[in-house]
């Protein structure tokens, strides 16, 4: 197979794994940096264009799309799509989970266990805000926040107020959700590739940070979930529309609770942490299922 990897950064752990999995397995594999690729748009022939050449001949495309490029990044992926290049995780799938309101909201509708989550638009109506969530502490995100920047925790009234005139100021979007003490300023990463998942690892945030990202400085270490926790991933990722995600769940007194479904998740972190060859099953799963023209949600919006 010929297979692209959307992705800006070829030194990348993630990237350099998927390229060595797929040529491991006589795979035929492209780095491509998305932002450098310039499109057609017909209606007989669509065609991308990168550097002065024209793409072709991909069978799939593996999107390795980081947030600040959402927009543009899932145009090339879509472009793809409407080539009928079979795409790892579809480009409406990739920014349904992007969108952290559109994504709770769907995950709420369908049953999935939520922190308690509130939004809203004007100053007003602050002190409600908080009241829904249970009061302070309580966590205030930025909507388009990622690897944990634009989160504050509140711990108390008067600071959660501050903090969300603050944002509010600044014209950002933002929720406000309870904080999950018992959590301990750790979440579980399940990793799931095809409707399977194939490991998880309990992430820690370092001492005094409630925030429990590698990128933060906390660390990974191998865990077992429960059965619960296994099926609202498996749900969580189904929902979402995504073959290949990871799903951060929160242990709280009331059951898992889904923080975020990541649609480009890091494989370092997972691989390290399980041993396992995570890039590998990426590939396979593309070798059984990458076929011509089969985007479920080819040519819709």
């Amino acid at each position: 197979m010929k297979i692209g990897i959307l992705s800006r950064n070829a030194n990348l752990y993630s990237t350099k794994r998927l390229v060595e999995a797929a040529q491991q397995r006589g795979h035929e594999v492209r780095v491509i940096d998305s932002l450098r690729c310039y499109m057609n748009i017909t209606t007989r022939n669509p065609e991308i264009h990168y550097k002065g050449e024209v793409l072709e001949g991909f069978d799939a495309v593996i999107p390795r799309i980081g947030a600040s490029v959402t927009f543009y990044g899932t145009a090339v992926l879509r472009q793809f799509e409407m080539m009928g290049v079979y795409p790892l995780n579809e480009s409406v799938a990739i920014t349904r989970s992007r969108d952290k309101l559109r994504s709770l909201q769907l995950l709420a509708k369908h049953g999935i266990g939520l922190p308690v989550t509130s939004f809203a638009h004007s100053p007003d109506d602050i002190d409600d805000l908080l009241n829904i969530v249970g009061g302070a502490p309580a966590v205030i995100k930025v909507l388009q926040g990622t690897q944990g920047l634009g989160v504050v925790l509140a711990e108390t009234k008067q600071a959660a107020e501050s903090v969300i005139q603050a944002f509010m100021g600044l014209k950002e979007h933002i929720l406000v959700q309870e904080f999950i003490k018992e959590a301990g300023g750790s979440d579980i990463r399940c990793f799931v590739v095809g409707g399977k998942v194939v490991a998880s690892m309990k992430r820690q945030g370092k001492e005094g940070e409630f925030r429990s990202n590698l990128h933060r400085g906390g660390s990974a270490a191998l865990v077992r979930i429960t059965p619960e926790e296994r099926s609202t991933a498996l749900r969580a990722a189904k929902i979402m529309g995504l073959n290949v995600c990871g799903v951060d769940i929160l242990r709280s007194n009331h059951g898992p609770v889904v923080m975020e479904v990541n649609s480009s998740p890091g494989l370092e972190g997972i691989e390290n942490a399980s041993g396992k060859d995570i890039a590998g099953q990426i590939i396979e799963f593309i070798e059984k299922n990458g076929k011509p023209n089969k985007t479920a949600t080819r040519g819709k919006g």
